[in-house]
């Protein structure tokens, strides 16, 4: 929302060497940002808006609504100056010039200033949103284990967890290119709507370039974790309708030592639920994969052995040749060995259907008409889920490109 006082008012000194004048007493003045961003608009010459690195409007200085909504909008004529501090980004200033070019000088020299005094009044909420996120990797890396130290410093931060918690798993990955630093928002929204719903929760935002992860530590009540991941399933797909988003929680727990598990808990539904296409999944609800989690938290390594043995061979043939023996095998154990209804889900042939399963015997060394087989490649197929590990999809199976692709067929398909 942008401030009330942050539109259609510009000083009166515009220009040169008074604008940068006028810039710099406002910020020596501390007379906030919207003032700061009239003022460095009189100093352009133009309208602008100030943004911060996760691409929050802080303020706006604009002749008119419809010229405010062009900045916001990156219409045409709008320019966007990137605001650095040494290495760091710090945010953008939008600039719709109303007459003769500010020139490279001016322009830099204002965005530099601009940068600092953007700096100087966020570090203050950067600094405790990454103290806070510092914290929730560590416990749940298990690098906290003492209880009263981890009360200690959950309250600190302003997370009361003495008396219960639990944790949401949140994952968002861009359907198209974003503008700014689009992780860092998806965190902004998460925490917002966490807040909204309770007090005290805090988050971390985890590493990865493809999709932000957020990991949020929940105090309250048992009830109040699934209200938390429902509003916060709703408010993502409401602030981010150009990306794929999955929520998944942890059982709530009365100890916060016991909080590491319950990281562990809200991942391992997020892994399954991200791998079945469910938007908001509790652990409770993830069935038989429950079983898993002991095999993912104490023995990984052990869990990817038996994937490599298992699904992996399909996996790597599906990505190498655009195959979906993978999916092949999702569906004819979900049809209960039956090869009819596999087609029929399949949309294919019964003798494509009997091909891809011989083929998958032969790279993996598992017969799925067996008893034996089919367990061995469902807990696979498990595994695989549990890990994170993302299905097959090459080019040709990419989501929207079935309606514009001719099937080619093969020798392998009847």
């Amino acid at each position: 929302m942008v401030p009330r006082d942050a539109t259609r008012r510009t000083p009166a000194k515009t220009g040169g060497a008074d604008g940068v004048a006028a810039l710099s007493e406002a910020i020596e003045q501390g007379a906030g940002l919207p003032a700061v961003a009239r003022a460095a608009g009189a100093a352009l010459g133009g309208s602008v808006a100030l943004i911060d690195r996760s691409s929050a409007v802080l303020a706006v200085a604009a002749s008119s609504s419809a010229e405010e909504a062009k900045l916001l909008s990156g219409g045409a004529g709008v320019e966007t100056l990137e605001l650095r501090v040494a290495d760091a980004r710090v945010g953008e200033l939008r600039l719709r010039a109303r007459g003769e070019d500010p020139g490279e000088g001016l322009r830099r020299m204002v965005s530099t200033l601009l940068a600092l005094e953007l700096e100087r009044s966020r570090a203050p909420e950067w600094a405790s949103d990454e103290a806070a996120g510092e914290f929730v990797t560590a416990v749940l890396e298990r690098s906290v284990t003492d209880r009263d130290d981890l009360i200690a410093r959950a309250g600190e931060l302003g997370a009361k967890v003495a008396e219960g918690a639990g944790v949401i798993v949140a994952r968002a990955a861009p359907r198209a290119a974003q503008p700014g630093d689009w992780r860092a928002r998806v965190l902004i929204v998460s925490l917002r709507s966490l807040r909204a719903t309770g007090t005290g929760a805090i988050a971390a935002l985890g590493d990865g370039s493809e999709r932000a992860e957020i990991a949020a530590i929940v105090p309250g009540e048992e009830s109040s974790l699934s209200r938390a991941a429902d509003a916060l399933a709703r408010e993502l797909a409401a602030s981010l309708p150009g990306f794929h988003l999955t929520v998944a929680r942890s059982r709530w727990v009365a100890d916060p030592v016991d909080l590491y598990r319950a990281g562990k808990e809200a991942r391992l539904a997020a892994n399954v639920a991200e791998a079945d296409g469910i938007e908001v999944l509790a652990f409770e609800d993830t069935g038989s994969y429950r079983l898993l989690l002991p095999a993912m938290s104490e023995e990984p390594g052990e869990l990817e052995r038996f994937y490599a043995e298992t699904v992996a061979p399909l996996v790597a043939y599906d990505e190498q040749y655009e195959t979906e023996l993978v999916r092949t095998i999702e569906a004819y154990l979900d049809a209960d060995g039956n090869v009819t209804p596999t087609a029929e889900r399949l949309f294919t042939h019964r003798h494509t259907v009997r091909y891809r399963l011989e083929r998958a015997k032969e790279l993996c060394g598992h017969d799925i008409t067996s008893t034996e087989g089919r367990e061995k490649l469902g807990l696979g197929l498990k595994a695989m889920r549990v890990l994170g590990i993302a299905r097959p999809r090459g080019p040709a199976l990419e989501p929207g490109t079935e309606g514009g692709r001719a099937k080619v067929r093969r020798k392998a398909d009847g």
